[in-house]
């Protein structure tokens, strides 16, 4: 019996604690729900979906045609810089480079001839014995012969290259991530490049490039923190920072985003390439700072609460942004003028007028419509479904 008695003292008082209330004059009592000023954290934020990707990603292609006549390497190979990846027949190749030996001996040899001929031809038309007619075609086919032999010799420099570049080799280290031939394909190098493999050079540093929308845009900033989460892992909470908002716009549908960069470190490589990210942008954080429901701010007492409880007037000379809050000091009701910083919509700070641990009003109703409601002092929740028959109960 003594442990009923007790929880029924505690519940009194807690009841007591959260509704102060007061006897009027005329219906008969007000109740206010008062809350307390208290240290504590805002936020606003800016929701986005992003793609996830590596932040170094290479594409190797084959810089001459050929078939690949083997692969070394295939999805998710950890593979190292410098590292032969797969080959091209080499056939044709080679017989581009004897070719162009064999042009450029036989262009030297016409080189070296015209070349005598030439000094010889020059020095008879010193002496008057040639005309200037068979000098002129003696100089002309030196110098073609020159122009031939200089070709020759690009030509084997550029088969030699070419030859090199039928082995394709690994320009970083990493994993990876698409192969996109088969041995004995045909790949054609032209204007562009064939692209054979794409390797990203380090899974653990990944980033999400996130579409933010125009009328979000201008509150995003580099550094501001980010948490996003993925569907393939839906426990997990990943955190990164913005790193880069890019100018260029995207429109699609006649909808504007911006791209957003922001960095995903990725210890454990839960993350992969190409996953949908839910991206929370953190566009303003402040923590410890005293704080009030928004709607205490819209608080203004009734005649029925004045009427039953000592409400001391507000000044007349207010200014016009000024902003109060109604605190509760006992039995007295007082308006207290405060300064507000930032908001979340559902808190706002309070800069200065009130201290830490003041009680402050945020809302109130008389007792006789608590007692309709639902028996118990309060403010009703407009969102919050009604009874069946509530406000309708038949007496």
């Amino acid at each position: 019996m003594k442990v009923h008695l007790r929880i029924l003292s505690l519940s009194v008082l807690a009841a007591a604690a959260l509704f102060c209330s007061c006897k009027g004059t005329g219906s008969g009592k007000s109740s206010y729900q008062t809350v307390t000023v208290s240290p504590g954290s805002l936020s606003t934020t800016v929701t986005a979906t992003g793609t996830i990707e590596p932040i170094n990603q290479v594409e190797v292609g084959a810089q001459v045609s050929g078939i690949i006549s083997n692969i070394y390497v295939d999805y998710n190979t950890v593979v190292k810089q410098g590292q032969l990846m797969a080959e091209i027949d080499r056939s044709l190749l080679e017989a581009e480079l004897e070719s162009s030996q064999a042009s450029l001996a036989s262009s030297r040899s016409e080189y070296e001839y015209q070349q005598k001929n030439f000094a010889r031809q020059k020095g008879l038309w010193e002496k008057k014995l040639i005309s200037d007619t068979e000098y002129e075609q003696a100089k002309y086919n030196y110098e073609k012969s020159l122009s031939s032999y200089s070709k020759s010799k690009a030509d084997i420099i550029r088969a030699e290259k070419n030859l090199g570049y039928s082995y394709i080799y690994s320009p970083i280290d990493g994993v990876v991530l698409s192969r996109a031939v088969e041995e004995g394909q045909t790949v054609a190098s032209s204007f562009n490049t064939p692209t054979l493999f794409t390797i990203a050079n380090d899974l653990r540093k990944m980033r999400v490039i996130a579409d933010v929308d125009e009328a979000d845009i201008g509150q995003v900033e580099e550094g501001q923190r980010v948490v996003f989460t993925v569907d393939a892992f839906p426990d997990d909470t990943f955190e990164g920072s913005v790193t880069q908002v890019r100018l260029l716009a995207t429109t699609t549908s006649n909808v504007v985003t911006y791209e957003v960069v922001v960095d995903a470190p990725n210890p454990d490589l839960k993350l992969k390439p190409g996953l949908t990210a839910n991206v929370t942008i953190y566009t303003m954080e402040k923590n410890g700072v005293l704080t009030v429901p928004v709607r205490a701010l819209r608080f203004k007492p009734d005649d029925a609460a004045k009427g039953g409880t000592q409400a001391k007037p507000v000044a007349a000379a207010q200014d016009a942004g000024d902003k109060t809050l109604w605190v509760m000091e006992g039995s007295v009701v007082r308006p207290a003028k405060v300064k507000t910083g930032m908001s979340d919509g559902v808190n706002v700070e309070i800069i200065s007028g009130v201290e830490n641990g003041a009680k402050v009003i945020v809302s109130s109703k008389s007792a006789a419509a608590a007692q309709i409601s639902d028996g118990t002092p309060g403010e009703n929740n407009p969102f919050m479904p009604t009874p069946p028959g509530g406000g309708n109960r038949k007496k």
